[in-house]
Parts: C-alpha cells; sequence; structure tokens
C-alpha cells in the first residue's frame, strides 16, 4: 500500500515538472482603442453644437454631436474638444487616411406650431434642399457663408439638416410621417417644412433660420 501511494506521488511530481518547463499560453491582447482628439473654437454664438466627421471625399460618415450643449464637450482654456473613435454611424470601423471635421452652431429658432396643410397628395410640396446665408463667423475668414438645408426625419423626430446629411435642429416629432421636404419662407429668414403621411400633408414654419455659424476643425489622420 506504502509503495502504490509513494509511486503515485511520483508521478504527480513528473507530471508537475512537465507542465512548469512547459511555455504559458499566449492571452488574447485587445485591439488598441482608435481614438482621434478633436478640437475646435466655438463661434461667438448661444446656442446649440452639431458636428460630423467627413471623410477625404468631403463625404459625411459619422454624426459626433446632434444637437450638442457645450457641457457635452471637453472646456479647455481656449477651445471645446470631443473625441472620435473611428467608426461610422453604423459602428463599423473606418479604413485609416485622411479626415476632417466641421460642424454648426445653431441659435435658438421659433419653431411654429404643425397645423393641417391646404393641400393633399402622398407628396409634399417644395424642395429637396434650399440655400441659405448664415451669420458670419467672426473667428474665420469666410464673410459670406451660405449652406444647403434640406428636411429629414429617424425614428422618432423630423429635423432640419444640411443638405449632407448632419442634423441640424428638432423640428417636430415624426409620428405618421413617411416623406418629408421644405420650402423658402419670408424673405428667406425661414422656412417651411412639409410632413406627409400619404393622405394629407401638415407643416410647420421654422424662423430665424439664418441664425447659426459654421466652423472647421480642420484635417487629421486615423491611424
Amino acid at each position: 500500500m506504502t509503495k502504490n501511494i509513494l509511486f503515485a506521488v511520483a508521478i504527480g511530481l513528473l507530471a508537475i515538472s512537465f507542465l512548469s518547463g512547459q511555455e504559458p499560453s499566449p492571452s488574447p491582447s485587445a485591439t488598441p482603442a482608435r481614438s482621434v482628439r478633436i478640437s475646435f473654437v466655438p463661434p461667438p454664438l448661444e446656442g446649440k453644437i452639431s458636428l460630423g466627421v467627413y471623410n477625404e471625399w468631403g463625404q459625411l460618415v459619422r454624426v459626433l454631436h446632434q444637437e450638442a450643449e457645450f457641457d457635452e464637450f471637453t472646456i479647455g482654456a481656449d477651445a471645446l474638444s470631443t473625441k472620435w473613435d473611428g467608426k461610422d454611424d453604423y459602428d463599423y470601423d473606418l479604413p485609416a487616411g485622411k479626415y476632417s471635421a466641421r460642424g454648426f452652431l445653431v441659435a435658438p429658432m421659433k419653431i411654429g406650431a404643425i397645423a393641417e396643410a391646404n393641400i393633399t397628395g402622398s407628396v409634399p410640396p417644395g424642395a429637396n434642399s434650399i440655400r441659405i446665408r448664415l451669420a458670419a463667423n467672426p473667428l474665420e475668414n469666410n464673410e459670406r457663408p451660405t449652406v444647403d438645408i434640406g428636411a429629414g426625419f429617424d425614428d422618432d423626430d423630423v429635423y432640419l439638416q444640411t443638405a449632407d446629411g448632419l442634423p441640424l435642429i428638432t423640428v417636430a416629432k415624426r409620428q405618421d410621417a413617411k416623406s418629408v421636404s421644405l420650402a423658402a419662407g419670408r424673405d428667406n429668414k425661414s422656412v417651411i417644412v412639409f410632413l406627409s403621411n400619404g393622405t394629407s400633408v401638415h407643416q410647420a414654419e421654422v424662423s430665424g433660420i439664418t441664425k447659426m455659424m459654421a466652423f472647421d476643425c480642420g484635417t487629421f489622420e486615423l491611424k
């Protein structure tokens, strides 16, 4: 009985010695996070910020901030900053390369109540986009800035957006709207947004549309 115990102990010691001589299995290493810091000096205007990231061909690839308050950014001594993780709006990693960021500071605007328009049909009247003149940003060398804006919607809201898809200001709840468009209002200082559910059309007027300033964050490299 004692010999059997000693034999078992010897086998156990040999096994431990053998295992200790093996190289440990490598543990999977996490992929380094891709993070780009984006800084900008906000225009001297009270309002909310919408900021987008664009690829080298000028296409919007990420809505980084939509109608954001100043405290949603990191506030430095002379600039605001934010971070981009290198992903697009669908959470896919974008390829390495050069990108840029730009946005708008949008002052509070007057949004009229939704009212039924004296129109029927599945397609609202109006245009896909309208060019408006913005307030000049005194921090940038652009005396007569303009932007093309249109109307868009998501699952919940209808909003004004740039022609390339950066949301600027929420106009109304989407409800049953299936299509949207807009038309120029009085003196080109307001726009009328049309919402259609296929059988009836409603509208809302947004006044003070020119109270926006554009800003540029420059270009940067995504590794």
